[in-house]
Parts: structure tokens; C-alpha cells; sequence
């Protein structure tokens, strides 16, 4: 699924509280690649990603998704959208703790109205494409931060989304972990979904192919390789 931004602004508060989170935003994300979004703590990339993934209605401009724009359409379509085309991580893992693992991953399946056994059949696996094909009746509070996450994966991409958000996902894990769940991503993008991720860690940056970098709500460097990054972090 492609993405293009054309001069995306986002605007809160008014008079003298007013502040430009997103100022000309234009980017342009082609079907089946593997991006990082970086920038310092209130660049705007939080923001971008709200609006990539049809959390939130840009101010002004237009953001086309797959040729389609979506930047004004009613909140009934954008969730129509959210269901059936985009899967999102992020860092809190946010699982229901009274649900089993299988449960977590079947609720997307609920709201889309799909038969109980395929919603049965479809978390299975997506949980196995995760590797959790054995914690499949585990709770959140019986499985380590990784496995939850990975739940939370799982869960994201049972609809078989063609465009996957991820949020500070690894924020909260340690490096191994960390590790376990880029390969993940690595996976699933080399299976053909579009994967976007926000993150402030190069180290985790490094294992996308390109880097968007904001900076005061504008993209300054929107085609930056992985090992181009200690220039900029550095300037």
C-alpha cells in the first residue's frame, strides 16, 4: 500500500497557544517498503503517524492512501479503513489481562463480524507467525514483556493488513528482545506488507531501509540510509 502526503499541516489550540505539530508535510511511501521515522521529542512524528494511520484528520493538504483520499473522509470510513487495511504496534502493549493470548488477537476479527471459528483459526495463526504457537491459552500476565508483544503483533496483522504502524514498539523490551521483534518486522516486510515505525533508537532505525527524518514538524531528510544516520544525529 503506498502513501503520499501532500503539504500535511496539523494546528492545535488557537490565538497565542496555537502550535503547528505538522507544517508542509510531503512524503511519498511506496507499496512494500520498511521505513523508520526519527526526529527529536516533539518533531511531529508522532503526529505524522496519527494521521498515516487515520487516527486523526490533518488541518489542511491531502494524504492519499493506495490513490484514495482519506485526509477529510467521515470517522465511519476511517474506521472502515483502520479495520480492513492497517494493523498497528505500539509501545504499551495494551492486551485486554482477563483474555488468553488467542482471545487478545480474535478481538479485531469481532468488530469485522467474521464467524467465530474463522476468527478462531485466523488468531492461531497469526500467533504461530509470531512464534507464540504454544502460549496460545496464556493470559498477559503469565507471558514475558517479549511475548507480549508479539501478541500484540499478532494481533495487528491477523486482518492481514498491507500496511503495518508501529509506535516506539520495542521502547519497553530489552536488546535481546528487541532483536526478536525487528526480526519479526524484517519477516512480515519481506512477506510483502508496507511497514512504517517510529522510533528514537538508531540502533533500531538500522534495521529498516530508510529513514524519514523530522525535525519542527517538517521532513528534512525524507530519504536517509540506515548508515547515513550518525551525520545527522551528530549535527
Amino acid at each position: 500500500m503506498s502513501i503520499q502526503l501532500k503539504n500535511i499541516t496539523k494546528v492545535y489550540g488557537y490565538g497565542e497557544t496555537t502550535v503547528h505539530a505538522l507544517a508542509g508535510v510531503n512524503l511519498t511511501v511506496e507499496a512494500g517498503e520498511y521505513c523508520a521515522i526519527m526526529g527529536a521529542s516533539g518533531s511531529g512524528k508522532s503526529t505524522m503517524m496519527n494521521v498515516i494511520g487515520c487516527l486523526d484528520h490533518p488541518s489542511s493538504g491531502s494524504y492519499y492512501l493506495d490513490g484514495v483520499n482519506v485526509a477529510h473522509l467521515g470517522d465511519k470510513d476511517l474506521a472502515h479503513i483502520r479495520n480492513l487495511k492497517l494493523g498497528f504496534v505500539f509501545q504499551q502493549f495494551h492486551l485486554l489481562p482477563q483474555l488468553t493470548a488467542l482471545e487478545n488477537v480474535m478481538l479485531p476479527m469481532v468488530y469485522a463480524g467474521i464467524p467465530l471459528d474463522e476468527r478462531r483459526d485466523w488468531a492461531t495463526e497469526a500467533l504461530m507467525r509470531v512464534g507464540l504457537e504454544k502460549r496460545l491459552h496464556n493470559k498477559p500476565n503469565q507471558l514475558s514483556g517479549g511475548q507480549q508483544q508479539r501478541v500484540a503483533i499478532a494481533r495487528a496483522i491477523v486482518n492481514n493488513p498491507v500496511l503495518l504502524l508501529a509506535d516506539e514498539p520495542t521502547g519497553a523490551l530489552d536488546s535481546r528482545t528487541t532483536k526478536e521483534i525487528l526480526n519479526i518486522f524484517t519477516q512480515l516486510n519481506a512477506s510483502g506488507m508496507t511497514v512504517v515505525m517510529v522510533t528514537h533508537e538508531s540502533e533500531v532505525a538500522c534495521c529498516t531501509h530508510r529513514v524519514i527524518w523530522f525535525k519542527d514538524g517538517q521532513v528534512v531528510h525524507p530519504y536517509l540510509a540506515p548508515e547515513e544516520l550518525g551525520r545527522v544525529t551528530a549535527a
